[in-house]
This record gives C-alpha cells, sequence and structure tokens, in this order.
C-alpha cells in the first residue's frame, strides 16, 4: 500500500472529520475527532488492510499519519 492509499483509508476512519486535514505530516493526534476509539478503528484498519499488526503504543509512539505508515511498514 502506497501512503497516498494509507492517508485515504487512514482519513475514513473519521467521520467529521474535512478530508483536507489528512496529509502526510498531520499531527493525527491533533484532531478534533482523535479519540481511544479511532485508535482501535486505526488498528483494525491496519489489520484488515494490510495485515500487519499495531498496537496501543505504536500509535502513541507516532506523531504523523507518515510516522505511523513507516512504523507499520517495517513489520
Amino acid at each position: 500500500m502506497e501512503l497516498k492509499d494509507f492517508i485515504q483509508k487512514f482519513a475514513e476512519q473519521f467521520e467529521e472529520t474535512a478530508i483536507e486535514l489528512f496529509k502526510a505530516e498531520t499531527v493525527f493526534k491533533n484532531l478534533p475527532e482523535w479519540s481511544s476509539l479511532t485508535a482501535l478503528s486505526i488498528i483494525a484498519m491496519v489489520d484488515e488492510e494490510m495485515e500487519k499488526r499495531v498496537t496501543g503504543a505504536d500509535i502513541r509512539n507516532s506523531a504523523t499519519i507518515e510516522d505511523l505508515y513507516q512504523l507499520v511498514l517495517s513489520k
């Protein structure tokens, strides 16, 4: 999966946040809609779409969407 596709799938986990806010450098934890439930949705999306496992710690240790993407690729 390419970064642009990851960003699209990531954005789909949010219901009210404008798609324009999702870029590689977006600090996702600063988005108003971010919550622990969103984090669980991201974990499930990565598992389903990329067949990789990420943990809550992985998400906590990532600042931007691209950071998380690179971490997932490294697994």
